[in-house]
């Protein structure tokens, strides 16, 4: 089966990459973590395997971004590469165009984009253990239209302190305050970014770089940086107690594309190979 958007089930937005000025909107997912804080789980397959009621994690993403008029995708993988190779193979059966880029060496968050062949428009940039209701394309052209050399989505945290906090003035000794148990709210980056291609030349070949050091290089440049807000459902899966947390929200935010994805599962099974301790002894990848 490949992938049908006349189907009721299956059915994508109208919203395609020619609204963005003629250019198919592309997609870099970094997949090419270890995810040894998920294990158990991440022993025998890389994290964006790892299913959140019964689906793969990143079989959601892909599923979202086609929704939201992506085309293009690039999977950036080392760890386990084959087996993610062999399950989304060319992104046929998901309505989409996806290669894989190796990385031979752990290069960081943002250090993969610098093995991709340079872009001419914004890419989105996303972590592949991101559970969310984010509107990718809303993103990318508030990217556009706030005209930043790179974009970070934001997501407001509670940060709760399971003790009584005291305030005291250091000279007298004196308390001043004492607050049981307060909630502090923090901005977080969400592991989802729109990157200019000029932001590519910060990145040498080969060098393990994070965003936050990206953000860092450009704000010295005094190179305009903006926060994408959102308030909507977002998980980070990146330890076990996330993963359960996501497990017991998806099906009541994300119904529509767990449904597309145990019916592509249904009718054409990808029928990927089992893991091997030598699974991964020989490079592989397909150009970008």
């Amino acid at each position: 089966m490949r992938y049908d958007p006349a189907r009721p089930d299956d059915r994508t937005s109208a919203r395609e990459g020619d609204e963005q000025g003629g250019n198919a909107m592309h997609a870099v997912i970094l997949a090419g973590g270890l995810g040894t804080r998920l294990a158990p789980y991440t022993t025998v397959l890389p994290k964006p395997l790892v299913p959140i009621c019964g689906v793969p994690i990143l079989e959601l993403i892909l599923l979202q971004l086609r929704e939201h008029g992506f085309q293009d995708v690039t999977l950036c993988t080392r760890h386990m590469a084959r087996l993610l190779l062999a399950y989304f193979g060319d992104g046929s059966r998901y309505g989409l165009r996806l290669q894989h880029s190796l990385e031979t060496a752990p290069l960081g968050t943002a250090g993969p984009l610098a093995l991709l062949p340079p872009f001419q428009e914004p890419a989105l940039v996303m972590n592949s253990d991101v559970v969310s209701t984010l509107d990718f394309s809303d993103l990318y052209r508030f990217h556009r239209a706030h005209r930043g050399a790179l974009t970070v989505s934001l997501f407001t945290k509670p940060m709760r302190i399971d003790l009584g906090v005291i305030q005291v003035d250091d000279g007298t000794h004196a308390i001043l305050d004492y607050v049981e148990k307060p909630e502090f709210r923090f901005r977080v980056s969400m592991g989802v970014y729109v990157v200019d291609p000029s932001v590519r030349a910060l990145i040498s070949p080969g060098e393990r770089v994070d965003f936050p050091e990206i953000v860092r290089r450009l704000l010295e440049r005094n190179e305009r940086v903006v926060g994408y807000p959102f308030d909507g459902f977002w998980v980070d899966v990146g330890q076990a107690a996330d993963h359960e947390r996501a497990s017991a929200q998806l099906e009541q935010h994300c119904a529509r594309f767990l449904r597309q994805a145990r019916m592509l599962a249904a009718q054409d099974p990808p029928h990927p190979p089992q893991p091997s301790a030598g699974l991964d002894s020989e490079p592989v990848s397909s150009p970008v």
